[in-house]
């Protein structure tokens, strides 16, 4: 699906036009973004039917761009608008806090063209003299270019974990291929990664890369050889593939996985055992002969320890774990029973109710929570108290029509500044679940911060804190808060913590899964998902709980619906 790509253009459209000061341009391409950002169809095939002006927010004006780009993958209006444009607004963007409004004003004030004048003048002390801007503004800045120096060659696990698969599964088509799969970090479920590794087994190696190579959805080939070949894809991540004899895919598989300190470890066990460990196997030393390598498992085996899941081979303990026999059982990829955060078309989501609902019953789920968001974030269209009730009755409504899934209504409401609630408690009380989260001030200093959540998570209504350190992968660090402190109240309080699965967040990451499990936290995992399509993250939601080593029981929506709700505070 093109989706994200056309709605990345039209947002890269808007940064140019606001630059240059047009605001009506600006609010039609950025409304346009959202709507395809959120289709549950693919835009291609929207646009192969004509349909592109049905569409709410897509004009003529607009419609003809989508298609220009899509017909050539060019956009000659976007490149007339880079060329007038004084300043690298791509390379300035990727810096978080800095708008095109900013930049404007940076380049107006100081001619701040590029990151290298950015940090100059930061470093300077210039930026901070500007009005509006300040000494804060300048050291974010600083920060900010900083992260995003060590974040740019990463990718998402979720965009690059959906390629992964749509390779593996292209290759599986091919004839000569025995069997693929996912390596490397994409394997082991880490929030971003590299480049993509992806193994195969075949008689016919040369067919096999010669197939890969002319792949539809093949942007580049940056090498080719006889077992080897890496290219670059459309939407622009490395994937390498290595094809090999498939008495070896284990061994392999194991090496090429990682990580490189598990790798280590296991060769060092071989080597104590008169062994020896490489990507072609285990071998005896004593009768010079592989004795496994066809399995993962098998390799394990003969070692004489467990078979450890990818997501822990992390060099972190599993090791002395897994010759002890007392690694834990992880929460598997079908053990989910429902979600309990997503979105409709009564705040910032793409489908109905219903539409929600249909799509979680054929994925098994047996309930969902809507948890539109509420109060005063206007961005979002929140509901007041009067669209609260009237989403009820929708929501009553559906519930009588379908079969085999419950519907909840929730809200997704925010912590305010102090810590207090943008939506009374009276109406709070009213919901079967209330899922709090922060959306602004994310420069408060730690303690101000931590006590927002801890005051939130102290109000009776509060079930769940989503997304906590309200990161977004490879564009917002963090903001600083104190996890020991509130998973402490956490637990006293009854309050859960969230994995949010979108591929953005993932949030908590997996250390902080790690530690609410060890603190006793119960924990759920939920898609935040905009549109039906977004209830497929929830993989990835599963897979940073795996590499946190949650089993089963520690996340509370694995449980059927009378006991997952018998778990909430209310």
């Amino acid at each position: 699906m093109k989706n994200l790509e056309v709605a990345e253009l039209l947002n890269e459209l808007a940064d140019y036009l606001e630059f240059s000061n047009e605001p009506f341009k600006v609010r039609a391409y950025r409304k346009a973004a959202l709507v395809i950002e959120g289709l549950s169809d693919d835009i291609e095939h929207v646009w192969k039917e004509n349909r592109l002006m049905d569409l709410p927010g897509i004009g003529e004006g607009i419609s003809k761009k989508i298609d220009e780009f899509l017909k050539t993958g060019k956009l000659k209006y976007l490149a007339e608008l880079k060329k007038k444009t004084p300043v690298d607004m791509e390379e300035l963007g990727k810096i978080e806090g800095i708008g095109p409004k900013t930049i404007l004003k940076l380049y107006k004030e100081l001619k701040v063209k590029n990151v290298a004048d950015l940090e100059k003048a930061a470093k300077q002390g210039k930026i901070q003299k500007i009005k509006g801007l300040g000494p804060t503004v300048e050291q974010n800045i600083l920060k900010s270019i900083e992260f995003a120096r060590k974040t740019s060659e990463r990718v998402p696990l979720g965009f690059a974990l959906a390629s992964a698969e749509e390779v593996v599964a292209m290759l599986k088509t091919c004839k000569d291929v025995q069997r693929a799969g996912i390596a490397g970090s994409t394997r082991r479920m880490k929030e971003t990664i590299g480049d993509t590794d992806i193994l195969a087994t075949s008689k016919a190696p040369e067919k096999v890369v010669e197939f890969f190579a002319k792949m539809p959805n093949v942007a580049d080939v940056l090498a080719k050889g006889p077992t080897k070949s890496s290219v670059r894809l459309k939407e622009g991540i490395q994937v390498d593939l290595r094809v090999l004899d498939d008495n070896i895919f284990g061994a392999a598989l194991l090496y090429f996985t990682g990580n490189k300190e598990h790798n280590i470890l296991l060769r060092r066990i071989a080597i104590e055992k008169g062994l020896k460990l490489s990507e072609y196997g285990l071998f005896s030393n004593k009768i010079n002969k592989r004795v496994a390598g066809r399995t993962e498992e098998e390799v394990y085996k003969k070692l004489a320890m467990d078979y450890i899941e990818p997501e822990m081979r992390e060099d972190e303990g599993e090791i002395e774990l897994a010759q002890h026999h007392m690694l834990p059982k992880l929460i598997g990829y079908n053990d989910i029973k429902g979600d309990l955060q997503m979105h409709t078309k009564w705040s910032d989501g793409s489908n109905t109710v219903e539409e929600m609902a249909l799509a979680a019953k054929k994925l098994g789920y047996g309930y969902i929570c809507i948890t539109d968001h509420t109060g005063k974030l206007a961005i979002a269209n929140a509901l007041d108290e009067k669209r609260i009730l009237e989403q009820r009755k929708e929501i009553n409504k559906v519930n009588k029509k379908l079969s085999g899934i419950r519907i909840l209504q929730g809200v997704e409401v925010n912590i305010t500044d102090n810590g207090s609630l943008d939506m009374p408690d009276k109406v709070l009380k009213q919901l079967d679940i209330v899922v709090a989260s922060i959306h602004s001030g994310f420069k408060n200093p730690k303690e101000k911060i931590t006590k927002r959540i801890l005051k939130a998570m102290e109000n009776e209504n509060v079930d769940i804190i989503a997304h906590p350190t309200g990161r977004l992968i490879t564009k917002r660090e963090s903001y600083e808060i104190d996890l020991d402190a509130v998973f402490d109240v956490a637990k006293k309080t009854n309050t859960l913590m969230e994995i949010n699965a979108y591929p953005e967040r993932m949030d908590l990451r997996d250390v902080h899964v790690r530690a609410a499990v060890k603190a006793s936290v119960k924990l759920v995992i939920s898609t935040d998902a905009h549109n039906t399509d977004q209830l497929h993250f929830m993989k990835l939601g599963i897979g940073t709980a795996r590499r946190g080593w949650a089993k089963k029981n520690d996340i509370i929506n694995t449980r059927g619906l009378k006991d997952m709700l018998r778990m909430l505070k209310k």
